[in-house]
C-alpha cells in the first residue's frame, strides 16, 4: 500500500529459481536512516514474525484468541495503525519488504501502544503459502499496490487470478477481501479477477463505497481534490 508517497513494495520480479516464480513485492528499499534501522532492531523481536515454513499459531502470537486481518503491503503504516487503532478487538498481521515501512511501522507500534499488530517482513506470497492456515482470516487488505502502468508490465500486477485464488482459501466464511486503487483500469481488473473467484460474492453492486475502517490518506484527498478517482472493491468468502 502507498501511504503519502512511499515507494511501492506491492508486486514484482522473478526470482532466479528454475520455475518462474512472481514475487509480491518490488524491492526497492532505498536508504535507512539510523532511526529506522534502530527501529527494527527494536521492534523485531516484539511485535515482528519471522518468516517460517510453519502455520503461524495466532492465539500464541498476539496472547489471545481473536479475528486475524492480514494486510499484504502495508507501506509506512500510517493506516494500518489507524485501523488497528480503531479495531482493539481484531488482530492484525502487515506483510511489507521495505525497510524503512517495516521501520516506521514499528515505530507507530510503540507510540500507539498497538497491543493488536504483528508484522512479516518478507514475500506475501511465500508467507500465504507457508504461514496462514487455510479458512483462518477474517479479513485480507490490499491498498494501493503497485499499479504497473505499461502494458509490458500488466502482468506483475498482485491482483490476478492465481493469488485472490490463494487469498480465497485463507478467509474463513464470511471472511472478506477488500483491494482499493487509485488507478481506473486497475480497479476494473480487481473487480474482474474477484468476480471470476468461485469462493468470492461482491458486497455490493460493482464497485463499494468507502468503508468507514479504511480511513482516508492526505495521498488520496490530495488526489480526489484533484478529481482523481479511487476504487474499492469488496468480496466476501461464501459461506
Amino acid at each position: 500500500m502507498n501511504d503519502d508517497n512511499t515507494p511501492d513494495t506491492s508486486e514484482g520480479a522473478d526470482d532466479a529459481r528454475p520455475q518462474r516464480h512472481i514475487r509480491s513485492y518490488v524491492l526497492r528499499q532505498g536508504r535507512m536512516s539510523p532511526a529506522q534501522i534502530r527501529n527494527i532492531e527494536e521492534g523485531m523481536p516484539r511485535w515482528g514474525i519471522p518468516y517460517a515454513a510453519q502455520a503461524i499459531d495466532y492465539a500464541a502470537t498476539f496472547g489471545r484468541t481473536a479475528p486475524v486481518v492480514l494486510e499484504i503491503g502495508f507501506g509506512m503504516g500510517f493506516t494500518t495503525a489507524e485501523i488497528a487503532a480503531a479495531r482493539p478487538d481484531t488482530d492484525f498481521i502487515g506483510i511489507e519488504v521495505h525497510g524503512p515501512g517495516v521501520g516506521n511501522m514499528f515505530k507507530l507500534i510503540a507510540e500507539q501502544q498497538l497491543a493488536n499488530v504483528r508484522v512479516i517482513q518478507h514475500d506475501a506470497v511465500e508467507v500465504l503459502r507457508d504461514m496462514i492456515p487455510d479458512g483462518s482470516l477474517a479479513g485480507v487488505h490490499v491498498y494501493f499496490p503497485d499499479p504497473w502502468p505499461k502494458k509490458r508490465h500488466l502482468k506483475r500486477r498482485l491482483i490476478q487470478a492465481p493469488l485472490v485464488a490463494q487469498l480465497a482459501a485463507k478467509l474463513a466464511p464470511g471472511g472478506y477481501l477488500h483491494c482499493a486503487t487509485d488507478i481506473e483500469d486497475y480497479g476494473q481488473q480487481m473487480l474482474d479477477v474477484l468476480s471470476s473467484e468461485p469462493l468470492l460474492e461482491n458486497t455490493a453492486d460493482g464497485f463499494a463505497p468507502r468503508p468507514d475502517y479504511r480511513p482516508l490518506t492526505k495521498f488520496e484527498a490530495r488526489g480526489l481534490r484533484l478529481g482523481h478517482g479511487v476504487w474499492d472493491v469488496i468480496f466476501r468468502r461464501r459461506g
